[in-house]
């Protein structure tokens, strides 16, 4: 089996530091859960158009760290509070994966959410 990598994002993460944000086995990667906070002051804004953006700003972060781009990600799991925020990530969507021929698989759940999140993304990725 091929070593297992941590992936973390300073200043991100779960509490405690016992859970990484993500996991590298090979050329494979999966995230914990992304957040929509801004990935500079680390405040979530009110906006939901601004967490969306900030939650795809958070995945190309960690994409980089863990050795990879957002074109590696061939599934995204969408966490949402209320449904009706889907329309917001589309925007943010689009403008991360523009090509219609080369987007991942979406999915999509409501679920709770803390700290005032209405969205979280978590993400299966394989880099060359």
């Amino acid at each position: 089996m091929a070593d297992r990598r941590s992936i973390n994002v300073p200043g991100r993460g779960h509490r405690g530091g016992a859970i990484p944000m993500g996991s590298r086995i090979g050329n494979v990667i999966y995230s914990s859960g992304i957040s929509t906070a801004d990935p500079e002051t680390g405040e979530r804004p009110d906006d939901l158009d601004k967490q969306a953006e900030n939650m795809f700003k958070n995945m190309a972060k960690f994409m980089e760290l863990a050795g990879g781009t957002v074109d590696d990600i061939i599934f995204v799991m969408l966490l949402l509070k209320d449904r009706g925020v889907r329309d917001h990530i589309d925007k943010a969507w689009l403008e991360t994966f523009p090509d219609a021929d080369s987007r991942p698989a979406r999915h999509a759940l409501q679920t709770e959410l803390g700290g005032g999140a209405q969205m979280q993304a978590l993400i299966t990725a394989v880099v060359a």
